[in-house]
């Protein structure tokens, strides 16, 4: 019997990496989940926001940054504006306050773009561990660990499991796409 738990846990860990991906990548509403990939420059090491500060939504379009040290503003500043998410940042006495502007046509479809992009990279990537493992079923069929009969077998199985999970991708892709078109 061959073991795809290897394949799987690399699968499970593409996907959650993709998750984490499109996560990132604004729709119309603000979330904090935008924030995310955003890394800020403290104490000599890269700090995500949330752990250097609360975040919160104040409305649909607007999210508020509040360190736990005020002195950590100008860096956090600096960290959202350079990176280019096409928001407008203003500090107060409060912290740090972003604006989303509404998304043009034009953004929408660089977005939509920017996730088949994304998904693109994940399939790769799920290909080459397609590759590997296939050669894994090869190589034990060939020193006669496993009959031909079971390497076609596996192959079929492990294509199944390969087919269930572009599925997942094309529905997370799906799911992406109506968020920033709507």
């Amino acid at each position: 019997m061959y073991n795809f738990s290897h394949l799987k846990q690399k699968i499970k860990n593409m996907r959650e990496h993709l998750k984490n991906e499109l996560s990132g990548i604004r729709t119309g509403r603000a979330t904090p989940a935008l924030l995310d990939n955003i890394r800020v420059d403290l104490y000599g090491s890269k700090m995500p926001i949330n752990q250097i500060a609360a975040v919160s939504m104040e409305d649909a379009r607007t999210l508020r940054i509040s360190p736990y040290d005020i002195g950590q503003i100008i860096e956090t500043e600096k960290a959202i504006t350079n990176s280019n998410l096409g928001v407008s940042v203003l500090v107060d006495e409060k912290g740090i306050r972003i604006f989303f502007p509404e998304l043009t046509e034009e953004v929408r479809q660089t977005l939509i773009k920017l996730v088949k992009e994304k998904v693109e990279k994940t399939r790769i990537a799920l290909r080459n561990e397609r590759d590997n493992t296939w050669a894994d079923i090869q190589k034990k069929e060939k020193n006669k660990e496993i009959s031909e009969d079971d390497k076609f077998r596996y192959k079929e199985e492990m294509q199944k499991i390969i087919d269930d999970e572009n599925k997942n991708f094309e529905m997370m892709t799906e799911k992406k796409e109506r968020e920033i078109k709507n």
